[in-house]
């Protein structure tokens, strides 16, 4: 998908400080839309709008969105000036201005770089249009290509504290087309992963039906691929969404679980160390996230599994390593519980420590948690119970569980996870991540009764529920190009229908040496 510019400039004819008409219709089409069109941009000036409404609306939307914003300040045009003023308060780059003859004397954007153009009877001037063509279709390119370097808004640039709006937060009015279709994308997306057709995904991640959503795109892409654990492919979805948005928080924890899981994994040039340094950096820009804190207690933890956890050992053995490394245990503890109390809502990660707490009494037979487990009991259940997103309830809900296996019945443990399980929706991954935090206490020897329940009861769940890896793959695909059958009349002939026969041979030939 093409990034998209929106282009602020006067329409039609109109007279310049010397009183000589200039026709902008023409300075659109022949200069400015064909130079976009051939650095790679897709154009869209208000007046194209065809549908019935306010033009204001559509302005404004793309105003918000556009990945680029062409200002002609040929003119002291009051809509123009005003449009450039909105894009200034809105976004910190993405704005090449340009003039035609005089340089604008405007106060604020008297430094601002400017390309200018020539006219001449009333249009741009056909000895230098060429060039000047070149020159925009350069300086667009430049722009785009250095987004993430000064901001070009001097409301931005005067004011480094000021923070971008969400776009998602800002949907303007009846102008719908743009949301309606980003919100069809996303559900492709989410049904190509639960159904596992990966390759779907990446085809839809370069898909987005707006450029200026890409990053997002991308980021949503990633996301699915991690779900369905590929993800050195999640990786690269998630690198190309962070090249535009470097300080996007989601796609910047996306990519730290990526890291650990393919440290976990063994793969080459990963450790858990690249991981937990990746979070440092990310808390740097975002202190206060207790997702964020939650992930570096995940990797906390690994490196404490992984200090104990290990084949060849007796299940006594691993307790004892376990109960030996109690201090990168504390350390998970610590993490979680800094999540935490950032925010007592998010449960995740109060349940993690919580869990490890327990843990901890278990292996060391030392309370110094004590105090905080009998707060902690309560808060994370409430605030399990108390989620709003349907989205989520298969997770608050196993939490609830989690917290029966720490402190209730078999029977309770069972019953908990049985109203999680209801709401899990065919995710196979989902119930696989519950299922293998119960296998952990069971190598631990943690209340081997309730864990066991808890077991028992996702086994069932997953027994009917194919593991994705255990899915009938082809042994070989043959991806076939080529035109269809000419409609009757065309001309010239690409593909007539007497040929039909010959072709079908043909790749029947080629089917047969390839051994299909």
């Amino acid at each position: 998908m093409k990034p998209h510019a929106f282009i602020a400039m006067p329409f039609g004819v109109k007279k310049d400080s010397q009183g000589t008409d200039i026709d902008f219709n023409r300075v659109y089409d022949e200069l400015i839309k064909p130079a976009l069109d051939e650095a790679g941009l897709h154009v869209f000036r208000a007046d194209e709008e065809e549908r019935a409404g306010d033009i204001r609306t559509d302005m404004f939307q793309e105003l918000l969105i556009a990945d680029l914003v062409v200002a002609d300040l040929t003119l002291d045009n009051p809509n123009v000036w005003y449009e450039l003023g909105v894009r200034h308060a809105l976004r910190a780059r993405g704005v090449v201005l340009i003039c035609g003859g005089r340089v604008t004397t405007a106060f604020d954007l008297y430094t601002d770089r400017k390309l200018r153009y020539s006219i001449t009877n009333s249009g741009p001037d056909p000895v230098t249009l060429k060039q000047d063509k070149e020159n925009l279709t350069i300086m667009v390119k430049a722009t785009m290509e250095s987004w993430h370097g000064r901001k070009v808004s001097p409301v931005y640039h005067l004011m480094p504290n000021l923070q971008e709006p969400d776009w998602k937060s800002l949907r303007i009015g009846d102008v719908r087309e743009f949301w309606d279709q980003h919100e069809a994308w996303e559900a492709r997306v989410e049904l190509a992963r639960k159904s596992l057709h990966i390759g779907d995904v990446l085809v839809l991640a370069d898909e987005a039906p707006i450029a200026a959503f890409r990053a997002e795109a991308w980021i949503k892409a990633g996301e699915a691929l991690r779900k369905a654990e590929h993800f050195d492919f999640a990786l690269e979805q998630l690198e190309h969404g962070l090249a535009i948005e470097p300080d996007n928080l989601k796609g910047l924890r996306e990519q730290g679980i990526c890291l650990q899981r393919l440290a976990l994994a063994g793969t080459p040039s990963h450790s858990l160390d690249r991981a937990r340094a990746h979070y440092r950096k990310v808390l740097d820009l975002y202190p206060q996230d207790p997702e964020t804190w939650a992930l570096l207690g995940r990797v906390d933890k690994d490196a404490w599994i992984a200090a104990w956890r290990q084949s060849g050992k007796t299940a006594e053995q691993m307790r004892e390593e376990a109960a030996y490394e109690d201090a990168l245990l504390r350390g998970a503890i610590d993490s979680y519980a800094r999540a935490y109390r950032r925010n007592p809502s998010h449960y995740y990660s109060g349940i993690n420590a919580l869990t490890l707490m327990h843990l901890y009494r278990h292996l060391t037979n030392d309370a110094r948690y004590e105090g905080d487990k009998a707060i902690m009991d309560g808060a994370v259940r409430f605030a399990a119970a108390c989620e709003p997103d349907e989205q989520l309830w298969f997770w608050s809900k196993a939490t609830l569980g989690d917290l029966e296996v720490l402190i209730g019945t078999p029977e309770m443990t069972k019953a908990a996870y049985k109203e999680a399980i209801a709401k899990n929706d065919r995710d196979w991954f989902a119930l696989n991540s519950s299922r293998a935090q119960l296998q952990l206490l069971k190598d631990l020897g943690f209340r081997p009764e309730t864990v066991d329940a808890g077991l028992a009861t996702f086994d069932r769940a997953l027994q009917n529920l194919a593991k994705p890896d255990d899915r009938w793959q082809p042994r070989q695909v043959f991806l076939f190009s080529g035109h269809m059958v000419d409609a009757p009349g065309r001309h010239p002939p690409r593909f007539p229908k007497e040929k039909e026969s010959i072709a079908a041979r043909k790749i029947a030939e080629a089917l047969e040496q390839l051994g299909a």
